[in-house]
């Protein structure tokens, strides 16, 4: 109970030994006390001088499962892919359709469309393009010839900055904010451009442009989305010191194999990751070069269907031996090394009939004799259902 004068001093003994502690009222004359206040105005005073008494809130909290429940859940930009705020990367090898598919997952954002199936939530966009700068123009007329007019709230910028100069930071925030912007996502493609010079093996290095990331998170909210390069090992995830993906809240990984590309969740810290969605790359004739006749194109991301959604999303055979065999499949088609052959889409693995035969004939529950020939008879019904694709011996989903 500190006398009047000396609060500052009562309330660092309070803090020191996790107590509480009361001042006397304002206006109280030098050294008056509790003593005073009790002789002055009686024992109500003092129990209002009580009721009014303070203390310092614990440094840590410490929560109950019950607590967490009540706690508000992730929020999402993208659901199950991008965070509402934080970090994140958008990575891939050269050639793999990482910027084409940056591009048409921040134009989904900009309009509130959903994307490979995913809600979003309508948000500003800045697209900070630094390599490929002489195709973006064209990217974004292919995407809006095939899905019409981009949202307003999309915008670009073209112009070389450093994320790391405190000058170039500030220079973008205040364009940013002059757009009206309000947690959105800016994209910055690449890291490398965004950061010239930079060691990307080296940690010191890598801390500054995390840290020069973070700070525009910081001043502008949202989401900063990194487009970066995968190592020469691509198994190893993003190129450089291990410390941005430790930086990171989430990670979009792209992956290419001939014409098969596709992309996954790599990293989300709280949501699912593996899941991998694949895509081609479809070209789009956009208008005539002036000088030689000669179309202009671009190319647009066009989702494709994996085995597994495939067959989930037909209408298969409720019984029987075109049921057994519908079952199998799709295990021996996942297990496929081969994609597009004799006419199917880039992305779609395909079988030999004679292979699908040989590895799913033993499901069949009859003689082995007829196995081979009632397996035939079922692929053939699952071919008449349009199940099954076959043409110059390969078979692949629908």
């Amino acid at each position: 109970m500190a006398d009047a004068g000396k609060a500052e001093q009562c309330a660092s003994i309070a803090k020191d030994v996790r107590g509480a502690w009361a001042e006397m009222p304002a206006g109280s004359p030098s050294n008056f006390d509790l003593n005073d206040l009790h002789v002055g105005q009686g024992l109500g005073a003092v129990r209002a001088l009580l009721a009014r008494s303070k203390e310092y809130a614990p440094r840590f909290e410490l929560l109950t499962p019950a607590d967490l429940a009540k706690r508000p859940p992730a929020r999402w930009q993208v659901r199950g892919v991008l965070p509402l705020e934080g970090i994140a990367a958008l990575y891939g090898p050269s050639g793999s359709g990482k910027s084409f598919l940056a591009l048409d997952l921040l134009a989904a954002v900009a309009s509130g469309a959903e994307w490979f199936g995913c809600r979003t939530k309508s948000a500003p966009v800045l697209y900070v393009a630094l390599e490929g700068e002489a195709g973006i123009a064209q990217r974004i007329q292919a995407y809006q010839a095939k899905h019409g007019p981009v949202d307003g709230g999309f915008h670009f910028l073209l112009q070389p900055l450093d994320i790391r100069n405190a000058t170039d930071r500030a220079d973008l925030v205040q364009v940013v904010r002059a757009t009206g912007w309000s947690g959105g996502v800016l994209c910055v493609d690449t890291l490398n451009r965004a950061a010239p010079g930079m060691d990307e093996n080296d940690s010191q290095d890598m801390g500054r442009a995390v840290s020069a990331a973070k700070a525009l998170q910081a001043e502008l909210g949202g989401v900063v989305l990194l487009i970066h390069h995968a190592g020469k090992d691509a198994t190893k995830g993003l190129r450089g010191h291990s410390s941005l993906h430790a930086a990171l809240d989430a990670v979009i990984e792209v992956t290419r194999d001939g014409d098969r590309r596709e992309w996954k969740i790599s990293k989300a810290k709280d949501g699912e990751d593996g899941q991998a969605h694949p895509f081609r790359l479809d070209a789009v004739t956009i208008g005539e070069d002036e000088d030689d006749g000669e179309p202009i194109t671009s190319c647009i991301v066009v989702p494709e269907q994996n085995a597994d959604d495939a067959v989930r999303r037909a209408l298969p055979p409720k019984s029987g031996n075109q049921r057994i065999i519908w079952d199998a499949l799709p295990d021996v088609l996942k297990a496929s090394s081969a994609y597009g052959r004799a006419g199917a889409p880039p992305t779609r693995p395909c079988v030999r009939i004679e292979e699908a035969i040989e590895k799913t004939r033993g499901r069949l529950v009859c003689d082995p004799k007829r196995q081979t020939e009632r397996t035939q008879t079922a692929i053939t019904g699952l071919v008449n259902r349009g199940l099954l694709e076959h043409r110059e011996g390969w078979l692949w989903l629908a």
